[in-house]
């Protein structure tokens, strides 16, 4: 059974630069939820109930969130908005929520790294804190039944088919059941020469606390980081047990890059009652008549 999540969310966050100098990444709202409150209530919906969130210099605003706020509770319900009470009490009870910081940016690996005391020896995932995936089946919780299929595993990967390759670490990798590969190998941000397959990790994982070892082996790569790409292809080639990648059904939002964070607002904003006619109306009369 997977109880316990990872979830990074220590970067920089220099693609929205200069809104990310005081606000984190994983704060940003789609509407009116930030991106970090999908990540965790995916989690949380597949059965974790003990999240170890990453944190750096300036992502306090993180803790503040998942926390009580007694002011603003006592002046919702002296207003009698019961409804948006309720809503705000449900956020800093979702789950049992740690914080661990990483001192400096030093790459998705060492990141997890920081988790290590906490996960002990029990199989844990990772959900990247600006990664948004929709789907009948919540993302994590179809890589949590592959797990449990696969009981020789060390890892499961989440893996889609991508554009850009140089964007992903790519697996190479052979299919033995329907969205189910045995990796091979796996190269971080490949050129398109390089590339062993257009297939992508996306950011959800199960470890097992094997990764950790291999982790602390890995020396710095791309960005002078420790990758994690770089530790589970350690993890391939000198572990003792298989790494699958599933390829999952949904819908996924890169919530850290610009044009994903707006294309999840539109499609986030046209799936609310109380938006979506009037998004289409703005869109059709504004843009769709313009679009050639």
């Amino acid at each position: 059974m997977i109880r316990k999540a990872v979830i990074p969310a220590a970067g920089l966050g220099t693609r929205f630069l200069p809104a990310t100098k005081s606000i984190p990444k994983e704060m940003l709202p789609i509407i009116d939820k930030p991106i970090i409150q999908y990540v965790v209530e995916e989690a949380v919906a597949s059965g974790i109930n003990d999240i170890i969130i990453i944190t750096g210099r300036g992502k306090r605003a993180i803790e503040d969130y998942f926390d009580t706020s007694p002011e603003l509770e006592n002046n919702l319900l002296s207003e009698n908005k019961k409804d948006l009470l309720k809503e705000v009490k449900d956020i800093s009870s979702l789950a049992d929520i740690h914080y661990i910081r990483q001192k400096e940016p030093s790459g998705l690996g060492d990141a997890v790294l920081r988790a290590e005391k906490h996960i002990g020896d029990e199989p844990f995932a990772v959900l990247l804190g600006d990664d948004i995936i929709k789907g009948d089946t919540l993302c994590l919780k179809q890589l949590i039944d592959a797990y449990q299929k696969y009981e020789n595993s060390s890892a499961v990967i989440a893996v889609q088919e991508v554009e850009d390759v140089s964007k992903y670490g790519i697996i190479k990798g052979s299919e033995i059941n329907k969205s189910v590969y045995r990796v091979e190998d796996i190269i971080e941000k490949p050129s398109l020469k390089e590339a062993p397959s257009n297939i992508g990790t996306v950011g959800r994982y199960i470890f097992t606390p094997e990764i950790f070892s291999y982790i602390k082996e890995t020396p710095l790569g791309k960005g002078r980081e420790i990758q994690l790409t770089d530790a589970i292809r350690m993890l391939i080639k000198k572990g003792k047990r298989n790494i699958y990648a599933y390829k999952f059904k949904g819908k996924r939002y890169d919530a850290g890059d610009k044009l994903g964070y707006i294309k999840a607002i539109i499609d986030f904003a046209l799936e609310r009652d109380d938006l979506k006619d009037d998004v289409k109306d703005y869109l059709r009369l504004k843009y769709i008549a313009k679009v050639k």
